[in-house]
């Protein structure tokens, strides 16, 4: 029995000393096994209990579980010291300065076109008064795209330099690439009947590049057809229209003589706008900027469209949607818009859920 005293103390020197040299749990882990494991040293004395009469196991049982007993209870404290450290190394090495911006989600890196974000501002703004949106092909004929709109054929915007024209076809007439969406209009008046209220956003195409124009650009154009439509109803519309999209609580407008083609009589209307900063101020100043050409619809282009001028009368307006977008957003250069530069477009663009609005507002 004093043989079975000293190999218990022994072993329990042994184990205790290892488990406070145990530098990891892992470590620990394999103190344990080497001691309490089913092949570990305690757990095979346990074992020669069965084979001891019961007075030695009288003696020998409370020794053996006292010392299995006290090496457990030496591991589960050294167990707790160690989760600890290995928990205080973690939050160092993983630690997170709250300071920082938030990460942005995957879904939101992309952004919205300054182009799209400006069309979806003039749908919102116009779709509140009560207009429609159509659309068009890009490729039209020369019908929809000159002839019915009242442009003879000695017109400059008919030349070479100023269209882009498919190659002729059999019946000698050619295709060509919309120069203005205003071809929306007409294939609007020729398939409904009036009133019409409605805006013809779109791409065209002219044969021009510099920092103000791209052979490819964006247009709007509106209409109104009634019985009883007047210039008031078109000067208040644009008013309108443009305190909304620039955001101000007023704006002064000049509308001067022009010729259009397509409408009769035919205007260039002109906002007041400060000049003197980095950015073009809507609405306030000493100075004008031309934005957009309007006038009353030529009766020729009612009677090509199967309207009678006698009885039908409305508006047009044409607006140029990447120039409002420079003007509104500060972008100084039109070309950009259409380079696919990240970085430009990062800088410019929107973020997808940044939806425009009337009541939430149109932009950021």
């Amino acid at each position: 029995m004093s043989d079975l005293k000293s190999e218990a103390a022994a072993l329990e020197e042994q184990f205790t000393q290892a488990i406070t040299d145990a530098e990891s749990l892992d470590a620990l882990e394999q103190v344990r096994v080497a001691a309490l494991g089913k092949k570990g040293r305690v757990s095979e004395l346990m074992k020669g209990l069965g084979k001891m009469s019961p007075d030695e196991r009288k003696e020998a049982g409370p020794l053996l579980n006292g010392l299995k007993a006290r090496i457990t209870e030496a591991i589960t404290t050294r167990q707790d010291v160690l989760h600890d450290a290995a928990l205080t190394v973690k939050l160092e090495q993983e630690r997170v300065d709250v300071t920082l911006p938030v990460a942005t989600p995957d879904a939101e890196q992309g952004r919205i076109h300054p182009n799209s974000q400006v069309i979806d501002e003039i749908v919102a703004i116009f779709a509140d008064m009560g207009f429609d949106v159509k659309e068009g092909p890009d490729i039209e004929t020369d019908e929809y795209n000159f002839n019915a709109l009242n442009i003879p054929p000695e017109h400059p915007a008919r030349q070479m330099h100023d269209t882009f024209y498919f190659h002729e076809q059999e019946d000698g007439s050619r295709l060509l690439l919309r120069t203005h969406t205003s071809p929306v209009q007409v294939r609007t008046m020729r398939s409904e009947e009036p009133p019409l209220r409605f805006i013809a956003p779109g791409r065209t195409f002219r044969c021009d590049s510099d920092q103000t124009h791209t052979p490819m650009f964006h247009q709007v154009e509106g209409m109104v057809i009634d019985k009883e439509t007047h210039m008031g109803h078109l000067r208040w519309t644009l008013e309108e229209f443009c305190k909304a999209f620039f955001e101000v609580d007023s704006v002064e407008m000049r509308f001067r003589p022009s010729y259009f083609p397509f409408t009769e009589p035919s205007m260039e209307v002109d906002v007041r706008c400060d000049r003197s900063g980095k950015d073009i101020k809507i609405g306030q100043g000493d100075d004008w900027m031309e934005i957009l050409g309007c006038g009353m619809v030529n009766p020729n282009v009612l009677k090509a469209s199967n309207l009678d001028p006698e009885i039908y009368q409305g508006f047009a307006f044409g607006i140029g949607i990447d120039r409002l977008a420079m003007l509104k957003y500060g972008a100084p250069d039109l070309r950009a818009f259409f380079d696919g530069d990240a970085r430009w477009i990062k800088h410019y663009g929107f973020s997808p859920l940044d939806v425009p609005s009337l009541y939430g507002g149109l932009s950021r």
